[in-house]
C-alpha cells in the first residue's frame, strides 16, 4: 500500500513539472492519451476477463465525431467531447449486444468484425474526409473561460481528465460491482450460479470501456488537430491490447506504464531506426511473454507479495520456536 501511494504521488509529482523539465507537451499528451486508452481496455480485459480486438473503433469513431462537431458545426470544446463519449458509448452498447452473448475466441473474433465494419465506415462516409481526415481541429475553449490553444494548458487539461478517469476506474474496480467483474472473469458458471445476471454486468463494463476510450480520441483529436483513419486501424487495436499485456492485466498503474513504454520508443525510436520500431516493439513483448508474463506491474506486484508471505512464514516459524 504504501508503495503504491509513493508511486501514484512520484508519477503526479512528475506529471505536473512536464514543462519544467523540458519534456514536449504534446508528446506528453499523447501519452496521457494512449494511457487513458489502455487503462479503458484494462477495465474490460483485465477485471471483466474479456478480450476485444477492435477497440479502436470507439476511440477512434469518438475523434471522428468531436472533430467534425467542431470543425463543422462550430460546437465548443466541451460539447464536441461530450458527443464522441456518448456516441462510442452508444457504438458499444450496439457491438457490446451482439458479442457479449459470446465467450472467449468467438467473442474477440466479433469485436475484430465489426471494429473492421467501423474502420470501413470511415473510409466510405463523407464526414470523416476518407483517408485525409478531418484536420484543422481547434482547441478552443473550457466553457468560454480559459483558452486550450497553448500546449502548457491543455496539457494540464489532459492530465486533469486522466487522473479524474484513473480514480473512476479504481473507484469502479472497488466497487460491489467491480468484485462481481472479477468473480465472472475468474468463474462465470459460478457466478450464473449465485443468481448474477452476468450479460447485464459484462455488457455495463463493456459500454464504459467504449466511452473511456472514445474520451480517449477525443482528447487526443483535440491535441493533434487532426482526426485520421490511423485511430480506427486494427494495428491501433493491437497496440493497446500491447499496452495492456506488457504493463500488465488487472493492475491499475500496468496499462500506463505500458502505454508509456510503446507510445515513446515509437516515437524516440522513429527517426532512428524507422520502420525496425516495429520490430524491436515486438521483441520487447516476447521478452515481456517469456520472462515477465504477469507484465512489469503484475511481476512486481507478485513479487511483493512473495515477500510478504516468506516474511509471514519466517516469523510464524520463529514465534513457534519461542
Amino acid at each position: 500500500m504504501r508503495a503504491a501511494t509513493f508511486a501514484y504521488g512520484a508519477f503526479i509529482l512528475l506529471a505536473l513539472a512536464v514543462p519544467v523539465l523540458g519534456i514536449y507537451p504534446v508528446l506528453a499528451m499523447q501519452l496521457l492519451c494512449f494511457a487513458m486508452f489502455a487503462c479503458a481496455f484494462n477495465l474490460l480485459l483485465g477485471y471483466s476477463g474479456m478480450l476485444s480486438f477492435g477497440h479502436a473503433a470507439f476511440f477512434g469513431f469518438s475523434s471522428y465525431v468531436t472533430s467534425w462537431l467542431i470543425v463543422a458545426k462550430q460546437w465548443n470544446t466541451v460539447e464536441s467531447i461530450v458527443a464522441g463519449v456518448i456516441v462510442a458509448a452508444l457504438m458499444g452498447l450496439v457491438i457490446g449486444v451482439i458479442a457479449i452473448r459470446r465467450q472467449g475466441i468467438y467473442f474477440a473474433m466479433i469485436t475484430l468484425a465489426l471494429g473492421q465494419l467501423v474502420y470501413f465506415l470511415c473510409v466510405q462516409v463523407p464526414f470523416t474526409g476518407g483517408e485525409n481526415g478531418i484536420q484543422d481541429v481547434r482547441r478552443g475553449s473550457l466553457f468560454g473561460l480559459v483558452s486550450l490553444r497553448p500546449d502548457i494548458t491543455m496539457y494540464y487539461f489532459v492530465l486533469a481528465v486522466f487522473v479524474a478517469v484513473f480514480l473512476f476506474i479504481r473507484r469502479i474496480v472497488h466497487s460491489p460491482y467491480g468484485q462481481v467483474l472479477k468473480a465472472i472473469r475468474e468463474n462465470e458458471p459460478r457466478a450464473v450460479s449465485l443468481g448474477y445476471e452476468v450479460d447485464r454486468y459484462k455488457l455495463l463494463a463493456f459500454v464504459l470501456s467504449a466511452a473511456i476510450a472514445g474520451l480517449a480520441g477525443s482528447l487526443k483529436a483535440l491535441t493533434l488537430g487532426l482526426a485520421s483513419l490511423t485511430d480506427v486501424l486494427q494495428s491501433t487495436s493491437g497496440e493497446v491490447i500491447l499496452m495492456t499485456l506488457l504493463g500488465g492485466t488487472g493492475t491499475f498503474f500496468g496499462p500506463v506504464l505500458g502505454a508509456f513504454t510503446v507510445v515513446g520508443l515509437q516515437n524516440v525510436l522513429a527517426d532512428r531506426v524507422g520502420s525496425w520500431v516495429t520490430v524491436i516493439i515486438g521483441a520487447i513483448f516476447v521478452v515481456c511473454v517469456v520472462g515477465f508474463r504477469r507484465g512489469f506491474v503484475g511481476e512486481l506486484l507478485a513479487w511483493q507479495q512473495r515477500r510478504a508471505n516468506y516474511t509471514l512464514a519466517s516469523s510464524v516459524s520463529k514465534d513457534r520456536l519461542t
